[in-house]
């Protein structure tokens, strides 16, 4: 099927669900699945919240949408949908897809041929070097590099891959590039044709949770995330997991095991990555590489009747579910056994209580109570 750019009403309306208190990607496509529009979705949200146990749903009127999207045009980004062609291709087939990207730049991220290279901040020069040559090999191949513009072994990959291509994740928004110290190789990037990409919205200053989100962006975009210096916990071994969940390869490069910096990345070898030495070891293992296809959600057309709706939750069953949950994330099939809930109503009581901040998603479709 031929995808097809949102009518700018349609825009709004994604804009104003996305930016919902207590909606995040999976959830929006949730609820653009079971009301058959994102309009009819946030007409949908305060009953819903309500229901669920909550007090008060924020979300953004109109006015301040078209705000969010005024302000971001006056900086020469916009945002793109997941059924924009533009929009990057294996971010399509994680879970949980990001539905709406704030953009500025080129085409890179469109590119099929992607891999990311991430590593310590307080990187070695022999770290340092190792990235840019990787990185400039790889560009020579077709690749586009992928990386989070932090100091380090993000900023020598961008560098090295500037004439080739590169893309650079925010965790916060594209008017406010962090570190400070790189505000010029964003710049830079998006001169020499690359792009600039976050989730979040123009104005957001980031905060230390937004980095695994920007992680698994990075993770998700690329077929491949190599590692290059990384100590035992860090947030580029927090992106090789991401990527792992993801499908996607993951490789890194061997240090010295007097260097703490190399710790993570021994380790990851220890566990199963790839052992990289050069760039003819990623190409070798991507050639064919083909991110796992996760269903999605249908486009969401004018015409489209929304679903036939499963019928809404007894209190008996509310009651069961909410002492079922505990503070242990906990998987939805284990919950439909625990209380005998169906699927279709079980998904409706997750969504209730989740739009009224009570529970919190995590990977896998896992659940539990807010602390």
């Amino acid at each position: 099927m031929t995808r097809s750019s949102l009518t700018p009403s349609q825009r709004v309306s994604w804009l104003r669900l996305i930016r919902a208190d207590n909606v995040g990607p999976t959830t929006f496509r949730t609820l653009v699945n079971r009301f058959g529009s994102a309009e009819a979705a946030l007409d949908a949200l305060p009953h819903l919240a309500r229901r669920g146990g909550g007090q008060h749903l924020t979300i953004p009127s109109m006015d301040e949408a078209e705000d969010e999207i005024a302000r971001t045009e006056a900086i020469g980004a916009r945002l793109v949908a997941i059924n924009d062609p533009d929009y990057p291709p294996h971010l399509r087939h994680v879970s949980g897809p990001p539905p709406l990207l704030t953009v500025m730049g080129g085409g890179a991220l469109s590119a099929q041929r992607t891999v990311g290279i991430v590593g310590a901040r307080n990187a070695s020069a022999a770290g340092r070097r190792m990235a840019q040559l990787l990185a400039t090999d790889l560009g020579r191949e077709g690749y586009i590099i992928v990386s989070g513009l932090a100091r380090g072994i993000d900023a020598a990959a961008h560098h090295a891959s500037l004439q080739t291509g590169t893309v650079a994740v925010m965790a916060g928004g594209l008017d406010h590039i962090y570190p400070q110290e790189n505000v010029g190789l964003a710049q830079s990037i998006v001169d020499a044709g690359g792009t600039l990409v976050t989730e979040m919205p123009i104005g957001w200053e980031p905060r230390a949770r937004d980095f695994p989100r920007r992680n698994r962006l990075v993770a998700g975009i690329c077929l491949g995330v190599v590692i290059v210096e990384a100590a035992k916990r860090s947030g580029s071994l927090i992106t090789a997991r991401l990527a792992l969940e993801q499908d996607r390869e993951v490789f890194a490069v061997p240090g010295s095991p007097l260097d703490p910096r190399a710790e993570g990345g021994n380790h990851l070898i220890q566990q199963g990555a790839k052992l990289v030495t050069g760039a003819r070891d990623i190409i070798a293992e991507l050639t064919h590489a083909d991110p796992g296809r996760l269903p999605l959600f249908e486009n969401e057309t004018h015409d489209a009747p929304p679903p036939s709706p499963a019928a809404d939750p007894s209190e008996d069953e509310r009651t069961r579910l909410l002492t079922a949950l505990s503070h242990a994330p906990t998987a939805t099939d284990m919950l439909i056994e625990a209380t005998g809930i169906s699927a279709p109503v079980m998904q409706i009581l997750l969504l209730e209580l989740e739009l009224a901040g009570r529970i919190e998603r995590s990977a896998g479709q896992l659940f539990a109570l807010r602390a």
